[in-house]
């Protein structure tokens, strides 16, 4: 049965015409979370809430079924994506990379993610994760609280560093800071590991400027945008106007993540400040589509029958 149509929030309709004007065939979010639906649940009510690691409201935007979420980003132009799942305590992590996988499988646009925690057997899940096909890693290390070089991981980075297999770490200190959040368990972890490739969520909001120099001094380090420049986040974490002429110079290594659908705005936002940073358009065609195309191994060839317009069926 078809999903019910509602009206998305202001800006839905100019998404497609972004990237169509730009010359690609769509986009690449990196940063988009699909969890099991009482995990998901559970997420959106403390959001609702106003948790303590949120500190604000934060009302969702995109509050929908699974099924209607995909149509959504299908019909944004989103060609590939990910199903961000992160645990916040043991024995949490295989089962979420159970059903990461089983996502995947029926869901052939989204890129196969799998997550871990510090935890006995976390080295043997995350082997058995790789084996399966997982082609991208998240680690939470504000929500889990804990440090990325906690030695029950020792393993996990080992074999995620040896696949060449991107991790996204929101391991910024925002929108609060953890225990173990901030550039410094990462610069320790990137010393012991320096061939991981690194995607450091939100640009390491707040502390942009030490996640840059990490990046400049790690060649695997990138960064996503997720809701870095946006107005919301720029209310309360700006990005340091200074800092500017280094996304030019690390144009190759910014990858475009919405956190869709925990976003308390439309997705069009998340692009349309994006052409506020004064950067040409190479680099916006590399940072929505080229450069996570390019690390993905990503074809330039859209899903067949998976796309849609928006606004269209």
């Amino acid at each position: 049965m078809a999903d019910t149509a509602r009206e998305g929030p202001v800006g839905d309709e100019k998404v497609a015409r972004f990237w169509r004007e730009l010359g690609l065939p769509g986009l690449i979010d990196v940063h988009t979370h699909f969890m099991p639906e009482r995990v998901l649940a559970k997420v959106w009510a403390y959001f609702d809430a106003a948790g303590p690691l949120v500190d604000r409201p934060w009302p969702i935007a995109y509050r929908h079924a699974e099924s209607e979420r995909l149509a959504v980003l299908r019909g944004f132009g989103v060609r590939a994506f990910t199903s961000m799942i992160y645990p916040h305590k043991p024995g949490m992590a295989a089962w979420l990379n159970g059903w990461a996988a089983d996502f995947a499988a029926r869901v052939p646009d989204c890129l196969h993610t799998a997550t871990f925690f510090p935890e006995p057997g976390a080295g043997r899940y995350t082997a058995e994760a790789l084996d399966a096909g997982a082609r991208i890693f998240k680690s939470h290390v504000q929500v889990g609280a804990y440090d990325p070089g906690d030695p029950l991981l020792d393993d996990v980075w080992g074999l995620i560093a040896d696949a060449g297999t991107p991790v996204v770490t929101h391991c910024g200190s925002g929108p609060v800071p953890g225990p173990y959040t901030g550039p410094e368990p990462v610069a320790r972890l990137l010393a012991r590991h320096p061939r991981l490739r690194l995607v450091i969520a939100h640009m390491g909001m707040p502390e942009y400027t030490d996640f840059l120099d990490l990046a400049e001094r790690y060649e695997g380090v990138h960064l996503d945008t997720t809701m870095a420049f946006t107005d919301f986040s720029e209310s309360t974490a700006p990005f340091p106007p200074a800092e500017r002429p280094r996304l030019a110079a690390l144009g190759d290594r910014i990858l475009f993540g919405s956190d869709f659908p925990n976003i308390p705005y439309g997705y069009a936002h998340a692009l349309d400040v994006l052409t506020g940073l004064g950067q040409d358009d190479g680099w916006l065609r590399g940072v929505c589509h080229d450069n996570a195309a390019r690390l993905f191994g990503l074809s330039g060839r859209l899903p067949r029958g998976r796309l849609r317009r928006a606004g269209g069926s």
